[in-house]
């Protein structure tokens, strides 16, 4: 199964879940679950906004604190 780097979410998707998208910068990949996201109105975009964010903020930390341990 090959996957995909979302640009939103910061989550690697399998390709059927994507939709390549022309940015400023090119051509990046995006999950649909996202762009549909963006659909909904302000209060729904916003909660689904501050999930992403909570779960890549807790993905970092976790990170940190294995490069951490790692290290002594």
């Amino acid at each position: 199964m090959s996957t995909a780097y979302c640009y939103h979410c910061g989550k690697h998707h399998p390709i059927e879940e994507m939709r390549q998208l022309v940015t400023k910068t090119g051509k990046r990949w995006r999950c649909i679950k996202s762009i549909e996201a963006t659909k909904a109105n302000r209060e729904t975009r916003d909660a689904f906004g501050k999930k992403i964010s909570e779960i890549n903020k807790a993905e970092s930390q976790s990170r940190a604190r294995i490069t951490l341990n790692v290290g002594q």
